[in-house]
């Protein structure tokens, strides 16, 4: 009958201590905004039956040699030790409750698969971490990296430093090769040796055996390859490091350029991306270049770049978007095959000629042919919107006709009409060596240009104008790299796709030089625009445009007159009063409520804590045990425990919110 009443009891204390979680739970959920979840207040309950009698004896009896005394002398335990048994189970199993949602947030679903892979995953770029490391240790960079290395000793040692860079980048890969090459345009951000060095990075690829891209193309296409080719070339007509292209035929008998994507090259390329990200992260909290230069910035911009290169869908809408914007355009663009392409297949049209950088210009009209690429791609920039943002030679071809093409569009680039407007505004001011006006704009396009000095800004305006801009000075597209270091130095930021405007004419003008030495990029870029703001300041555009704005003004027009009455009413009463809002935005009340919030439960935390402090103090008694306490001293002593449990409990919901908000602005 003992027997039965001891299981029965057994089962009550089980039920009760459910109860007692659930409870918990539905507390912790409203009191700290944690979402309430059966399984994992299950999982909070297991683990709080494990912790408390772990915890009990020792606080019980005072240490576990006493608590193993008494499990031994195999006697009933009091019934105050089942009671400490059951609290320090709940309070765990409330500590452990908070802590998965500290740990794992809200709708974070813990799948065993993802979690594999994601292990996985990690194991892979933890050898990939160590490759980088010893490559970087290797060629003398790691002590850049953690911030420790020394200054680079004048002109040979910054050659050397930037040889060694480029070493590294070349032997860890592709992607870090594609780094490279995208660092090599940016004038404005690293020294002139940085530049030429990581602009010689190439990757010497290998071609994907004919087997390997037969299982591509029909993957993706879903059909053997001679039901859509008539023929297929065997050797490549290039290889680089993300795909392949070969001549082809289609059924219809068209000839064709069939770009195909390396087999597994996606996940080499999104693994080093993440690296590259963390790496970014720590150089910017770690070292003073990685913040000047903005690093984090610069590796999402590389990273979407060359995840839009991965996707050939993309291209292809990249293709047609270029194509449709100028159709009338001198310069050839290839026509894609919609039907035969795909995310890691693109068929076009073939072009057939020569690169630029492979041919002689010497039997063509070179001068012609620069102004053509040249108007091309400004008429891309500025009145489409969308433009080529990588014109090297090896995408310009000179086409047999006599003509000129345009090839991969992987990496372009887009303006809004603002952005648009502005540029124009831009090449006009420095074709009237106007300061103001180039001041004007630039602190217009900027991102977040707080508090700047317009007259300092001003004057070095107008000194970088007339250092390039004066007579009989041939202007070069360096001048906007020095536009951006300005810029830079000011503290300001020009858009993404505005310095990869300047870049693309960066990278164009190279090519104009060599089919027609001595040619002024510049100076054909500011009659461009000069005779396009000239168009639109016709008599039957202007116009049209004050017609625009008249229309756009009426309602502002119509209601003028009456709040003119108004104001000068009340300045004859004397009644006109100014009403400021300061906390007028949800936003700002938002974050007066949280600070305020925080700030009072900061001070309850440690005030109940120093409460809880000072009841030990009283209550603690040397060689006393628990039991033998009176029983104000015991109430006391529980009080103190009821008091560092509230200051827990307290600080757990305030780092609760200070989770969630890092998270919120992590996303």
């Amino acid at each position: 009958m003992s027997l039965l009443v001891e299981v029965l009891l057994q089962i009550l204390s089980l039920f009760v201590f459910a109860g007692a979680l659930l409870w918990l739970g539905a507390l912790a959920s409203r009191m700290m905004g944690v979402p309430f979840s059966l399984p994992r207040l299950a999982l909070a309950g297991f683990l709080g039956a494990v912790l408390g009698p772990a915890a009990a004896g020792p606080l019980y009896y005072g240490s576990y040699e006493e608590f193993a005394r008494h499990i031994s002398a195999e006697g009933p335990l009091p019934a105050g030790f089942g009671v400490t048994v059951m609290l320090l189970s709940a309070v765990g199993a409330l500590f452990v409750f908070v802590g998965l949602e500290l740990a794992l947030p809200r709708h974070t679903r813990l799948r065993p698969v993802h979690v594999v892979r994601a292990a996985l995953d990690g194991f892979g770029r933890m050898r990939r971490y160590r490759q980088i490391t010893w490559i970087l240790a290797r060629h003398g960079l790691w002590g850049y990296v953690t911030g420790r290395g020394e200054g680079a000793g004048g002109a040979s040692g910054q050659r050397r430093l930037a040889r060694s860079l480029a070493r590294s980048m070349e032997e860890a890969g592709v992607v870090f090769v594609k780094l490279g090459q995208v660092l090599a345009t940016r004038r404005d951000l690293l020294p002139p040796v940085f530049v030429e060095e990581l602009g010689r990075l190439h990757s010497e690829v290998a071609p994907v055996p004919l087997a390997e891209v037969r299982r591509v193309v029909e993957e993706e296409l879903g059909h053997p390859m001679e039901e859509v080719f008539e023929d297929f070339s065997a050797e490549p007509l290039a290889a680089a490091s993300v795909a392949q292209a070969h001549t082809a035929r289609l059924r219809g008998g068209e000839e064709v350029v069939v770009k195909v994507q390396r087999p597994g090259i996606g996940p080499v390329v999104r693994r080093d991306l993440d690296i590259i990200r963390r790496l970014a992260l720590r150089f910017e909290a770690g070292t003073d270049w990685g913040r000047a230069i903005g690093v984090v910035d610069l590796a999402e911009g590389f990273s979407e770049a060359l995840r839009e290169e991965l996707d050939f869908e993309v291209e292809a809408a990249n293709i047609a978007a270029v194509a449709g914007a100028a159709p009338d355009s001198p310069v050839r663009v290839p026509r894609v095959h919609e039907a035969h392409t795909s995310r890691r297949v693109l068929v076009m049209e073939r072009l057939r000629g020569v690169p630029v950088g492979a041919a002689d210009p010497a039997g063509t009209d070179g001068r012609a042919l620069a102004v053509t690429l040249l108007e091309c791609l400004l008429e891309q920039v500025m009145v489409s919107g969308i433009f080529h943002a990588d014109p090297h030679p090896g995408n310009i071809l000179l086409l047999d006709d006599g003509g000129v093409g345009l090839l991969d569009y992987g990496s372009v680039g887009r303006l809004d009409g603002q952005t648009r407007e502005s540029l124009q505004l831009m090449l006009l001011a420095l074709d009237r060596s106007d300061a103001v006006l180039l001041t004007d704009t630039l602190l217009d396009v900027v991102t977040e240009p707080g508090e700047v000095d317009e007259e300092r800004l001003r004057r070095a305006l107008g000194q970088f104008m007339a250092r390039y801009l004066h007579q009989g000075m041939t202007a070069s597209t360096r001048m906007f790299t020095e536009l951006l270091l300005i810029v830079t130095r000011f503290g300001l930021a020009l858009p993404g796709e505005l310095a990869a405007v300047f870049r693309a004419l960066a990278t164009l003008e190279g090519t104009l030089v060599h089919l027609a030495p001595g040619f002024d990029t510049v100076t054909e870029a500011k009659r461009f625009a000069e005779e396009r703001m000239s168009r639109r300041l016709g008599a039957q555009d202007l116009r049209e445009l004050a017609v625009d704005e008249v229309v756009a003004m009426l309602p502002t027009l119509r209601r003028l007159p009456r709040r003119l009455d108004k104001i000068t009413d009340q300045l004859h009463r004397g009644r006109f009063t100014v009403r400021v809002r300061p906390f007028a935005h949800p936003e700002d009340r938002r974050l007066v409520r949280v600070l305020a919030h925080r700030a009072v439960l900061t001070v309850l935390v440690v005030a109940t804590g120093l409460m809880s402090v000072g009841l030990f103090h009283v209550t603690d008694g040397p060689g006393v045990e628990w039991r033998e306490l009176s029983v104000r001293v015991q109430l006391l002593n529980v009080s103190a425990w009821l008091l560092l449990a509230v200051a827990a409990l307290m600080l757990l919901h305030l780092l609760v919110g200070v989770s969630r908000d890092g998270a919120g602005r992590g996303r």
